[in-house]
């Protein structure tokens, strides 16, 4: 399947579809240095639904706009929204993995009569104080400016490396490299616009929102991601409709790492 474009709120938006045109909507966001390809190995695997893979802002297909406050949440919520209504969809399960489960997070914020389950993958509702939100800032600012003076096989060799994606070294060759293209797969510019305008430390705090989330969600998590595991317990303390699914032996990327332990658990939350 490949991505087509559309013009949404002044930018070219790439993504994806497959699966069953009849059946159940379900929308896929990928996360940082990902695009709508990363979802395309689970076209069988959950063919039932209608899958919807949208590029997020400087992603895959989707332009890189110059502005950093292009990316803000509000934008990527309204470019989502905006998306949606144009492929006619007036209600549909919502997935997310890291950076797209935080703007999942929000969407679901500022829709919940659109989204019938959310279903979260290695995410945050968002940092909690400002000056945890400044220090982030500055981090992902000196990041931003790393890719823009290095160039995108440099940054991905650093990126590669970082604690948090450790488990993936144990992964096979061919599956590293396919998690390798698809991040040298992206424009650097819009993965430095994405950084500044909508890293965790721009983003809002929806942690105060979630006991106000009605629909049920499911939390995924890998063991051996202790940060997020962590936040999945203490969001499983506030949200009212809460599964938390932990999977051994897996990380960050529950959906790379184990995929067919992943699709299992997305089609048993998916069940009316």
């Amino acid at each position: 399947m490949e991505p087509v474009t559309a013009m949404i709120r002044g930018i070219r938006v790439g993504f994806r579809e497959a699966g069953n045109p009849d059946g159940e909507p379900l929308v896929l966001l990928h996360g940082f240095t990902g695009s709508s390809a990363s979802w395309t190995v689970f076209a069988d695997e959950l063919g039932a639904f209608r899958l919807i893979m949208p590029d997020l802002t400087g992603h895959g297909e989707t332009e890189a706009p110059e502005a950093p406050g292009r990316y803000a949440m509000a934008e990527q919520v309204a470019d989502l929204d905006a998306l949606f209504t144009r492929l006619g969809l007036a209600r549909f399960s919502l997935l997310g993995y890291s950076m797209g489960g935080r703007i999942a997070i929000g969407y679901a914020a500022a829709h919940p009569e659109k989204v019938s389950r959310l279903i979260l993958e290695s995410t945050s509702p968002g940092l909690r104080t400002e000056e945890e939100r400044l220090e982030r800032r500055e981090s992902d600012g000196k990041l931003a400016a790393f890719i823009e003076r290095e160039g995108i096989r440099a940054f991905t060799d650093r990126w590669e490396n970082v604690p948090l994606f450790a488990s993936q070294k144990q992964l096979p060759a061919h599956v590293k490299q396919r998690v390798r293209n698809g991040r040298l797969g992206n424009d650097p510019a819009g993965l430095a616009g994405s950084l500044r305008g909508i890293g965790t430390g721009s983003q809002p705090s929806y942690w105060e929102s979630l006991e106000r989330y009605g629909m049920p969600v499911t939390l995924i998590t890998g063991a051996l991601d202790n940060k997020y595991v962590n936040i999945a317990k203490d969001m499983s303390r506030r949200l009212p409709d809460v599964h938390h699914v932990n999977v051994p032996d897996a990380g960050h990327t529950v959906h790379v790492e184990n995929p067919a332990r992943f699709a299992t658990i997305v089609r048993k939350a998916l069940k009316p």
